[in-house]
């Protein structure tokens, strides 16, 4: 099932039974007649999916649909509580969007005698341009992507409206080594993108020595551009982390958060933010003893707040929290999920995408998003997925119609929104 943005030819409106004349008058009667108040009332109940079709019935409610006040209203009442579970595949080498509703009934799919959730798949226009990519980051229905064999073409997208653009060019170092980060803040309604580029000392290039072969990348070099309002990326200058090689893992409180590698005099892995309203890196205090620091782990947001998955011996993982952000005090671990193995995971493969078998860095799951039921969603080798309930400590796998076979997901809000739709009013 592919999802459709754009209006029906004239003649497929026909074979549907449509008239665009007959379509107007009725809108005029109905919709039309209503005051813009409660029109937006109305629409920004809504599911995005329900929003895009809605557009496509005719002019006017076209015109209704693009009222610039309704994608902050959808975006506040709606989109935020049913979120959507993106596919992001390059199985094989074109790489694939597709996405399934993370609602109430999808989250029960899997059940017996419960009827199995359709994946649909997204048309991104860029694909010609760009087959392989990576994605940078989802924020407020909007994603960003990277172009995965080269890193010099960046695209916005927004997967349910069609709305794409392509970022200008950023200043590219040779044997450039490259962190991206995208986000929005809540604050001065602005989206960023912010790219951290590791590259040799040209200094040293070909110079021989021990401590240029030792330490390939010494110089750095931050670069921000705001989406909207700015032409052309803006230099911070040099990046003070050495900060890990992937995308920024989640944006809490209007900040971007990495993990930062181990640092000279320094052998414990640091939590670094990068505030989207004054540029300013910071590091995010950890606590104290625990994994966390000397483990391998990733950041994300679960419902709401900083948490970090500690990924322990023999497929167990742990899972901190910070319930008030920045407080050390306020860090508990609050879920250690047990090793599963998903039926999915029995059948027998030829082999597992290089890009798929990278991004895993030697982990066997991966925790995607806590589900309004309670329990933890987790991906197992870019293959599976299963539910764990930390109550009854029980797991079910989750089977989805027209699931790819390789894949990364991640939690993405379907909206209007686009990088100029945010106004200051």
């Amino acid at each position: 099932m592919e999802f459709v943005h754009e209006p029906p030819c004239k003649k497929l409106r026909c074979e549907l039974g449509g008239d665009d004349r007959r379509a107007e008058a009725e809108a005029k009667n109905g919709m039309e007649g209503l005051p813009r108040e409660i029109v937006l009332d109305i629409l920004s109940r809504l599911p995005i999916t329900s929003l895009v079709r809605f557009r496509l019935v005719c002019r006017s409610w076209r015109a209704l649909g693009r009222d610039p006040l309704l994608p902050d209203a959808q975006l506040a009442r709606t989109a935020a509580r049913d979120p959507f579970l993106v596919f992001h595949s390059d199985f094989p080498l074109r790489n694939q969007l597709s996405f399934v509703e993370l609602s109430a009934q999808d989250q029960d799919c899997g059940h017996s005698g419960s009827k199995k959730s359709s994946v649909g798949k997204f048309n991104p226009p860029f694909l010609n341009s760009m087959p392989e990519f990576d994605v940078v980051g989802s924020c407020n229905g909007l994603l960003c992507l990277a172009d995965s064999l080269y890193r010099e073409t960046l695209f916005v997208y927004n997967p349910f409206t069609g709305d794409c653009r392509e970022l200008p060019p950023s200043r590219q170092y040779a044997d450039q080594t490259v962190v991206f980060g995208f986000g929005f803040h809540p604050e001065t309604r602005e989206y960023k993108v912010i790219k951290i580029a590791y590259y040799p000392n040209p200094s040293r290039a070909g110079a021989g020595s021990r401590r240029a072969r030792r330490v390939p990348h010494v110089q750095s070099e931050v670069q921000v551009l705001t989406l909207g309002r700015s032409p052309a990326w803006r230099s911070l200058g040099r990046a003070p982390y050495q900060i890990d090689k992937r995308p920024s893992e989640t944006v809490v409180n209007g900040r971007l958060h990495w993990v930062a590698g181990p640092r000279r005099y320094r052998t414990a892995r640091q939590l670094v933010s990068f505030d989207l309203a004054d540029e300013q890196f910071r590091e995010v205090l950890r606590p104290e003893g625990g994994p966390i620091g000397r483990s391998n782990y990733q950041l994300m947001a679960l419902r709401g707040c900083l948490s970090a998955i500690v990924y322990c011996n023999y497929g167990r993982l742990e899972i901190w929290v910070m319930k008030t952000y920045n407080v050390k005090e306020s860090w508990t671990r609050e879920y250690i999920i047990g090793s599963y193995m998903p039926k999915a995971l029995k059948q027998n493969v030829n082999f597992m995408p290089f890009k798929m078998w990278k991004s895993m860095n030697g982990r066997v799951s991966r925790v995607v998003c806590g589900l309004d039921n309670g329990e933890i969603l987790l991906e197992y080798k870019s293959r599976a997925l299963a539910a764990y309930d930390p109550k009854k400590g029980k797991f079910r796998d989750i089977s989805l119609q027209g699931m790819p076979k390789w894949f990364h997901s991640f939690v993405h809000v379907g909206s209007l929104s686009w990088i100029d739709s945010h106004s200051d009013t």
